[in-house]
């Protein structure tokens, strides 16, 4: 049976504020140690909320906005102009520099990281090489990979679509094409297990099946810049602007790390 908005929800959608009074929400990501991480961009600082109270995670963040996990549990930050690793001791490793204002980030299975810059999508390899491996956006921001990683999303901020590449056994992306049109700006994104996927925008979250149609929008009092699946990767997290939202579902998201 093909999914219906209210069969992703389990009923109507349910919209939570959870977190409220921030600069300017971004980037969240759900540890399995059981809270919330996300940015405050201009604060420059990443929160963290456990139990529902946010405390500062990190300060001087470097202006850090999409985040996201390794397999070790390591945490992965988009900063001003640079890729950063968080280590178990909490000294921080730049993994690539030089970029240009990195914005969403996602950790694939092989070892390897995507991310985007505004200009390109760009890989760091498990050897720790990064190189450009998409330049079809115009202004490439979210990255989500398939629940079977054989596709990576890219929403385009410019030209209000998401393109859809498939990944090579050695990870580099063919070319892509439109996989939706977003009414919208598009922002961050993610997919749950069944491919379906869900876009951060202006109104909210848009969520469109695997062939790329719409099924509905979900709207937010505040525009959404991104989003993250929640403990076991269920429920869906929505940062956007000064708060953070939470949203009932009954399908399992993506894992990625």
């Amino acid at each position: 049976m093909a999914a219906t908005l209210q069969s992703l929800l389990g009923g109507e959608p349910k919209v939570e504020k959870v977190i409220e009074g921030l600069a300017g929400a971004d980037g969240p990501v759900y540890s399995r140690r059981g809270y919330l991480l996300f940015s405050d961009v201009p604060a420059r600082r990443i929160m963290k909320s456990e139990g529902g109270q946010p405390t500062a995670y990190r300060t001087d963040s470097n202006g850090a906005a999409g985040l996201s996990f390794d397999h070790e549990g390591r945490l992965l930050a988009c900063e001003a102009n640079r890729i950063t690793r968080t280590e178990k001791n909490e000294d921080i490793t730049v993994l690539t520099s030089n970029n240009n204002a990195p914005a969403d980030v996602v950790y694939a299975i092989d070892g390897s990281i995507y991310f985007t810059d505004g200009e390109a999508v760009h890989q760091i390899t498990s050897k720790g090489v990064t190189q450009p491996v998409s330049q079809e956006c115009r202004a490439p921001h979210g990255v989500a990979l398939s629940p079977t990683q054989q596709k990576l999303y890219v929403s385009d901020a410019s030209s209000r679509n998401i393109r859809v590449h498939d990944v090579q056994a050695n990870g580099l992306l063919r070319t892509g094409h439109v996989f939706a049109s977003v009414p919208d700006t598009p922002k961050g994104l993610k997919t749950d297990e069944d491919g379906d996927l869900w876009v951060a925008t202006a109104k909210g979250v848009s969520i469109f099946d695997p062939a790329g149609a719409l099924l509905g929008t979900i709207t937010t009092p505040e525009p959404a810049t991104s989003c993250c699946w929640g403990e076991g990767f269920r429920d869906l997290y929505l940062t956007a602007g000064t708060s953070v939202f939470k949203i009932s579902t009954k399908i399992v998201g993506t894992r990625t790390f």
